[in-house]
């Protein structure tokens, strides 16, 4: 499983009374500070936390609001105010609370909602995934922030944090608008205060802040301007699955329910089949959800309907406050199932057609397709998650599809086309995320090696940008950087080259990578440029054809554009006849993608060894 989520031993022996104990004593928070006027649900949950606070009597002062509910959880620094705002405009509100002789006017705001069209990712896109912490460093007065508990910065030790940040990733937009990427995923940079391994992200301490060591909210929200400015949409990595133990929300719990087996440490068993399995018990099926990744990681209760709604309201806020374009959701299968329904059905309702991505991490594609929206197999219930996470691909993709001799049957590319063959079993095909690796798995150059043959990455990559689904590129992709887990995933994520002061080379021009390095990424920019608007590709229907003496052939076909792949899979040259796919070859000639000639068809095509020809119809 995941290796993200293995700590060092000693935070995983943080004991709750020491991180209760930090917590005794409590300023008075609002979570979240602000909401806007005119929002679908007429409803807002307002979390306050302060020493106890829920003695306190409260009402609330505003023109057209009314309070709903006050929910006084078992510990008393906390008070959960329902809030309905349904006829009100923009305005601040104010919250009394009145503890004894001593009254607490607390001003909340309604802002008025800005308007703008979402222009949510899908197929016609290609995301690119990076680390921040590991892609570039652009503020280095920010890589240690007193205060925090992890206050070191070490840009060659593998598990320590680097120096990454927003300003490092805004400064190099030009360069992945230049690549040809529409959309950017990046890993979460929410605040991580825990003693080590915070710069993964997954182990959040507060979801309403930016880690200090990335920035502020404000230079989030300016760096997502200045993606749009250049045609980039940005999709926030959102963790509901677990948090960080030092997350106050669990060190000073408002109630132990707000946490799976009542607040206490019971590991996981990774076997989430358990949930779709016909055959699966209660108790493996309790196990896998319900349980802890580590001790550090608390999961989240989402059957507990306070915690759900201040998970779906922080996504919300996040959307309308930053402007983002998608989410993808962390560890999808291991939170409760019907509670996700809800929470992307509030999101649609709010935001129609956003899409979101669930880490999905099963190994077939059965068990991948349960877990989206309008999946047959999962009926009756229904996750109502748009888009799923294509592992399957990945391991062909990575694995022997593209470096077996491939037969007509089960060797190299004949697996793909076995694979794709069985998409029947998915709701929607073109709402799977494709890609060759990411920041959990190995590099798809896994050693020198592979790193050195191009012809295995020239044949994955096509096959990643003109299938089915929706395409994501992992840093360092472009340019065949290496990395496995032999030695951990800090090793496996290596920091980009040119991010960071004093790096021998900078991959980020062409007068700093290496030759190898500059083929990989100019083949890389030349598809992600032709895709770009590519509406056979972006929406198109997908017509193969089963594999013939090593050949692969498929065609992508929207009104007025046909493009269509063949590939060998074999180290001999080929001569192909076309008269079998002629369905797919709509006129007598076609402007080839890679050479960028117009070839002239007749009755047969020659391929090179692992040759490709991309013919593009219009």
């Amino acid at each position: 499983m995941k290796l993200k989520h293995l700590f060092l031993i000693s935070l995983a022996c943080l004991t709750l009374h020491a991180a209760q104990a930090a917590s005794k004593r409590t300023q008075l928070t609002l979570q979240p500070a602000f909401w806007w006027a005119g929002m679908q649900s007429p409803q807002v949950q307002i979390l306050l936390r302060g020493t106890a606070i829920g003695t306190s009597s409260v009402e609330i002062r505003g023109e057209g609001v009314a309070m709903d509910s006050v929910v006084r959880p078992a510990n008393t620094n906390y008070l959960l105010l329902y809030v309905n705002v349904a006829a009100a405009r923009p305005q601040t509100l104010y919250i009394r609370l009145q503890q004894g002789k001593r009254t607490t006017e607390v001003p909340f705001e309604l802002k008025q909602r800005v308007p703008r069209r979402i222009e949510t990712f899908s197929a016609a896109d290609v995301l690119y995934l990076l680390m921040p912490d590991r892609f570039a460093n652009g503020d280095p007065t920010n890589d240690v922030v007193n205060g925090l508990r992890e206050c070191t910065s070490h840009p060659t030790q593998p598990d320590a944090r680097q120096g990454g940040d927003l300003a490092g990733v805004t400064a190099h937009l030009d360069y992945l608008a230049d690549l040809g990427v529409t959309a950017l995923w990046m890993t979460p940079l929410l605040e991580n205060d825990m003693p080590s391994h915070s710069y993964h992200g997954y182990a959040i301490t507060d979801y309403y802040r930016i880690d200090p060591r990335y920035g502020t909210n404000e230079d989030y929200c300016a760096m997502v301007q200045a993606a749009h400015a250049r045609g980039i949409k940005v999709v926030m990595d959102m963790v509901f699955n677990h948090c960080g133990s030092l997350n106050p929300l669990f060190a000073d719990r408002p109630a132990d329910d707000w946490f799976n087996y009542d607040s206490r440490y019971v590991q996981t068993s990774y076997k989430i089949s358990a949930v779709s399995d016909p055959h699966g018990s209660a108790a493996d099926m309790r196990l896998a959800q319900d349980g802890w990744f580590v001790e550090a990681m608390p999961d989240w209760n989402q059957r507990n309907p306070h915690v759900m709604r201040y998970l779906i309201q922080n996504s919300i806020w996040w959307i309308e406050y930053a402007g983002l374009d998608g989410i993808r959701q962390d560890t999808y299968p291991y939170a409760d199932l019907e509670a996700m329904a809800e929470w992307c059905r509030e999101v649609d309702r709010e935001y129609p057609g956003f899409n979101i991505v669930g880490e999905t991490w099963l190994n077939n594609n059965v068990g991948v397709s349960y877990w989206q929206k309008d999946s047959r197999l999962a009926a009756p219930r229904n996750s109502m998650l748009p888009t799923v996470m294509d592992f399957p691909l990945m391991n062909l993709l990575t694995g022997s599809a593209v470096t077996e001799e491939s037969n007509d049957w089960d060797r190299g590319l004949a697996r793909i086309y076995d694979y794709v063959s069985q998409d029947i079993v998915y709701a929607d095909p073109m709402h799977l995320l494709t890609f060759l690796a990411n920041h959990d798995t190995p590099r798809f150059a896994q050693n020198e090696a592979q790193a050195a043959d191009f012809n295995r990455y020239r044949q994955a990559l096509t096959l990643l940008l003109t299938l089915r689904g929706i395409p994501q590129l992992y840093t360092g992709d472009e340019i065949g950087l290496v990395g496995n887990k032999d030695h951990g995933d800090g090793a496996l994520r290596t920091h980009f080259p040119g991010g960071f002061p004093g790096d021998a080379a900078n991959a980020f021009t062409s007068a700093g990578r290496t030759e190898s390095q500059n083929q990989w990424f100019d083949f890389t920019r030349k598809l992600l440029q032709w895709r770009r608007g590519n509406e056979a590709i972006a929406s198109g229907s997908l017509r193969h054809f089963a594999v013939q003496n090593g050949v692969y052939v498929y065609a992508r076909q929207a009104a007025g554009r046909t493009v269509t792949v063949l590939m060998n899979g074999t180290s001999k040259p080929v001569e192909v006849g076309l008269s079998h796919y002629a369905e797919v070859l709509p006129a007598a000639s076609a402007r080839e993608v890679l050479s960028g000639q117009q070839l002239a068809l007749g009755d047969t095509l020659s391929l090179s060894p692992r040759g490709i020809c991309i013919l593009d119809f219009q």
